[in-house]
C-alpha cells in the first residue's frame, strides 16, 4: 500500500498530540468491490476487464476526547482508484455547547444525503454503492463550520444542520471550486417514517481544458458570450428531499434532488432513485431504480443570434456543441442481494441495467452503449 510519507508524518504527530491528551478511539472500515460490464464501455469505472481495485477501499478513524466538551477527529482513506495513496478524508473538532447542540469546525462531510455521514461505509446500508444518479456529486466534503441540533417533541425526532464554508474538488476531468457555500438540511423521525429535506447554494468556479479552450475562442468573437457561458462566480443551488419507511421486515425509500447554475453552459440536473428491499433473516433482497436528466435547452441563443454573419453560424455550432456536451440523462435498474455473514461482515452481490437516453455515439462512442453490470463486494468493519 502508497502511504504519503508528509501524510503519515502528520498522522504521527496528530496521534501524539491526542495520546498525551486523551483517550484514543480507532474504528475502521473497508470495501472489497469488484465488477464487469457486459459491453465494451466504462461505466462509473467499471470496465468489461475484471478491476479489483476501482471501487475498493480502506479506510481507519481515530477520534479522542480532548476534555468533556471538546472531541478531535480524522479520517484517513486509502481508494483503489487512487493507487491506494492514503488522505485525509476528515479533520474536524467537535465541541458540545449542549445536550442537544454541537458545533463542528475543520473538514467534514457535508450533510446533503440520507447517507452522506457513511457514504463510503460500503457496509452501512444494503447497495454495493449508494445511487450513483443523486450521490456523485463534487460536494461531499467542506472546510468549514457546522451547527447541528438534535431534539425531539413525544414521538416526533428531529435534527437540523446549518453548514458553511468552500469547497474544491475533481468532477468531469476538470476543477470544480465553490466558496461562501451554504447548507441547511432538516431531518424528522417518527416510528418507521422518516424524512428530510435540504437546501444549498455557493459561488461555483469550474475549470477543465476542453471547455476553457472553447470559452476561449468564443471570447474572440464574444465576450459577452464568453462571460455568460463561464462558471466563474456564479450562483449554484442545491435542492434536495427524501422518504423512507422501514419496518425492519422491510423498506422503500427514495432521494429527490435538483442542482442549478442557471448563469452558466451547465444544465439543471434532477436526479432521484427509489429503492426497496426486505430482511429475511441474514439475506436482503433488494431492487433500485434511478433516474438522471441533465439534458436542457441550449442557453444564451439571444446572444448568438444578435452576432452578425458569418460569425453567427460558427458561434451557434460552438455554443451548441459546448453546452451538449456536458448533458446527459440515463436510468438504472439494479437487483440486488445483501447476505451478512456475521454481525461486521456483509457479502453483496448486484446486477445493473444501464440504459443512456442521449444519443452520443458519434462523438464518443463508448458514452452512447447501453450495458449491464454485475458486481460483487465485501464490506466490514472493526
Amino acid at each position: 500500500m502508497k502511504i504519503n510519507k508528509k501524510l503519515s508524518i502528520v498522522a504521527v504527530a496528530v496521534l501524539a498530540t491526542f495520546q498525551a491528551q486523551a483517550d484514543i478511539r480507532i474504528n475502521g472500515f473497508a470495501n472489497l468491490t469488484t465488477g464487469i460490464t457486459t459491453e465494451d464501455t466504462n461505466l462509473f469505472g467499471t470496465t468489461e476487464d475484471i478491476d479489483f481495485s476501482n471501487d475498493s477501499l480502506f479506510a481507519i478513524q481515530f477520534s479522542g476526547d480532548i476534555s468533556d466538551k471538546w472531541m478531535a477527529t480524522a479520517q484517513v482513506i486509502a481508494r483503489g482508484s487512487n493507487d491506494y495513496s492514503a488522505e485525509f478524508e476528515w479533520a474536524y473538532l467537535t465541541y458540545t455547547a449542549s445536550d442537544n447542540s454541537e458545533i463542528i469546525a475543520g473538514r467534514f462531510r457535508l450533510p446533503v444525503f440520507r447517507y452522506s455521514a457513511s457514504l463510503d461505509v460500503g457496509y452501512s446500508y444494503h447497495w454495493i454503492e449508494a445511487p450513483q444518479t443523486v450521490y456523485d456529486v463534487a460536494f461531499n466534503n467542506i472546510n468549514g463550520i457546522r451547527y447541528d441540533y438534535t431534539n425531539y417533541s413525544g414521538d416526533f425526532e428531529y435534527v437540523l444542520q446549518f453548514s458553511y464554508g468552500n469547497y474544491e474538488d475533481e468532477i468531469g476531468g476538470g476543477i470544480n471550486k465553490a466558496k461562501d457555500v451554504v447548507l441547511a438540511s432538516f431531518e424528522g423521525n417518527m416510528s418507521n417514517i422518516k424524512g428530510r429535506i435540504v437546501w444549498g447554494r455557493g459561488e461555483n468556479q469550474f475549470s477543465q481544458g476542453a471547455l476553457d479552450a472553447a470559452l476561449a475562442s468564443i471570447s474572440e468573437i464574444s465576450p459577452v458570450l464568453a462571460d455568460e457561458l463561464a462558471i466563474d462566480g456564479d450562483e449554484g443551488v442545491f435542492l434536495g428531499f427524501g422518504l423512507e419507511y422501514d419496518n425492519f421486515d422491510w423498506f422503500v425509500s427514495a432521494e429527490y434532488t435538483t442542482i442549478d447554475i442557471e448563469d452558466s453552459f451547465s444544465p439543471k440536473d434532477t436526479a432521484y432513485y427509489v429503492t426497496a428491499g426486505t430482511r429475511l433473516g441474514k439475506f436482503t433482497p433488494h431492487i433500485t431504480y434511478q433516474e438522471r436528466d441533465g439534458r436542457g435547452d441550449v442557453r444564451f441563443q439571444e446572444s448568438v443570434n444578435v452576432l452578425p454573419e458569418p460569425f453567427r453560424t460558427v458561434v451557434t455550432g460552438i455554443n451548441a456543441g459546448l453546452q451538449s456536451s456536458f448533458f446527459e440523462e440515463y436510468s438504472m435498474i439494479t437487483v440486488g442481494m445483501r447476505y451478512d455473514i456475521a454481525t461486521n461482515v456483509a457479502l453483496k452481490a448486484e446486477y445493473t441495467s444501464y440504459d443512456n437516453k442521449i444519443d452520443v455515439a458519434e462523438a464518443n462512442p463508448e458514452d452512447a452503449v447501453d450495458t449491464d453490470v454485475i458486481k460483487f463486494s465485501v464490506n466490514y468493519v472493526f
